[in-house]
């Protein structure tokens, strides 16, 4: 037996106080989705890049190039830019105290409130970098190429400038690829050239300089960062593998466990089965175990004693895990490039989509 999902939405504008009220975009048209009842299919094929479990138990997807979409456990919805989201690569799903659906995007930030889709990209506030200030209920956004972030807090969205980042590296710019909320309300904010620590006063920066490494040989490309339940700062890089920042150094963990390749470029080359060089996730499950999705080399578990690879051969249908999510029920899924979405039993992988 087959159904039809019409994916019909009426955009409003949502008010914002002390701005002006977002301009309401039209969906096109009604979107019509066949799905089978006995086996709904995800139709995204360009790369699961977010992931979120929201309060009502929902889990919505954010893809690379096909907008996001809601599970509800029966049945998928879709939203693209046609349905009022800013971008179609969707790189942060979160939701505020009102029940609001917040999507951080390539190209701006949108939200849904359950009936409507509404793109902010007009009612950003740019700020100053002296007028930098947080609160614990802030949400925090991508701001595409631009060598900043998206603040939202919970009335306007502001675009805050970091503060005369250095340049080190001229090939590369101070644009966001990652976010942790850490300990004592600091916020990291990981770019490609280096990272960003704001704990509501002042910024901690690590960089190549601080770091001591050569810009010619192994520069930082930052794609992840997580600061794990125990306050440890772990960096993914796209070349150079995972830095970890604990209270006393930074030391390489790749390096460390013997996971860079002897004849590794330390840049965007492809590396061989068994490395841990180019991480594009990371996250902490509820037993403290930090997994890492790598963008040649599979998925790995570090428990705190040793390593754990996973890859094809282990029944997953690709080596890239793009993003990695702890739901509120323990279960862990994994988003991969090729658009497969995995849950892991503690065994083994099951694939879900």
């Amino acid at each position: 037996m087959k159904r039809f999902i019409l994916l019909l939405t009426i955009l409003l504008p949502l008010g914002c106080s002390n701005q002006e009220p977002p301009k309401a975009v039209q969906a096109k048209e009604v979107s019509q989705i066949e799905e089978d009842d006995s086996s709904p299919k995800l139709t995204f094929t360009s790369g699961i890049r977010s992931m979120f479990e929201d309060s009502k138990g929902s889990h919505w997807f954010g893809s690379l190039q096909e907008g996001v979409c809601v599970w509800t456990g029966t049945a998928f919805s879709y939203f693209t830019t046609e349905n009022g989201l800013s971008h179609n690569q969707v790189l942060s799903i979160q939701e505020d105290d009102n029940g609001r659906i917040w999507f951080g995007t390539q190209k701006g930030v949108s939200s849904f409130d359950g009936h409507k889709m509404t793109d902010h990209s007009q009612d950003i506030v740019m700020d100053a970098q002296d007028e930098w200030r947080k609160t614990e209920k802030d949400l925090w956004f991508n701001a595409g190429i631009k060598e900043g972030i998206y603040q939202y807090d919970g009335q306007s969205i502001r675009y805050l400038a970091f503060p005369n980042p250095k340049v080190i590296n001229p090939h590369s710019i101070y644009s966001v690829t990652s976010l942790s909320k850490g300990s004592n309300g600091m916020l990291w904010m990981g770019t490609y050239p280096g990272v960003f620590g704001y704990d509501g006063k002042e910024f901690t920066i690590i960089n190549d300089e601080t770091l001591g490494l050569d810009v010619s040989r192994e520069p930082l490309h930052i794609r992840s960062l997580l600061e794990d339940s125990k306050g440890r700062l772990w960096i993914g890089n796209n070349g150079i593998g995972v830095l970890l920042k604990t209270t006393d150094a930074i030391v390489n963990f790749s390096e460390k466990n013997k996971l860079i390749h002897p004849g590794s470029s330390r840049r965007g080359d492809p590396s061989p089965p068994g490395t841990l060089e180019h991480v594009f996730t990371i996250a902490e499950d509820a037993q403290g175990n930090i997994w890492f999705g790598d963008r040649d080399a599979g998925i790995w578990k570090y428990d705190g004693q040793g390593m754990t690879n996973y890859t094809t051969k282990d029944g997953l249908t690709n080596d890239f895990a793009l993003s990695i999510y702890e739901d509120r029920s323990g279960t862990l899924w994994f988003g991969m490039r090729d658009g497969s979405v995995y849950t892991f039993n503690g065994k083994t992988f099951e694939k879900q989509f």
